[in-house]
């Protein structure tokens, strides 16, 4: 990893807390009082998962995973307006769905203009 350009390190150590979060959120810390929780970790963190398919090429996995961090931030941003107890961990998978897509782009290479 050590051989990685800096902003793909920091794409995979968010994905890592991306994926961090959402167990410690939706399976310790507000865990479900309806849905069954197996149901619930599956659909917040299987998705975050399968970009491990494609890991042999960070760019590419990173670009999936930014992809999908879009439906995260929606969620962050519609669980820290309804839910004041959860606004804490809202705002955690908002800023880490940010950097997540900044990284993307602070990782593309620009054309020289001469």
């Amino acid at each position: 990893m050590s051989t990685l350009p800096t902003e793909q390190r920091l794409g995979l150590l968010a994905w890592a807390a991306l994926v961090v979060l959402q167990l410690l959120w939706h399976g310790w810390l507000f865990p479900p009082p309806t849905t069954p929780l197996w149901l619930v970790l599956a659909i917040t963190v299987i998705p975050l998962l399968l970009p491990l398919l494609a890991i042999r090429g960070p760019r590419r996995a990173l670009l999936w995973v930014g992809i999908l961090s879009l439906f995260y931030f929606c969620h962050g941003i519609a669980e820290g307006w309804s839910s004041s107890a959860e606004r804490g961990l809202a705002l955690a998978e908002i800023a880490l769905t940010l950097l997540l897509i900044g990284t993307l782009g602070a990782g593309v290479k620009r054309k020289q203009h001469s």
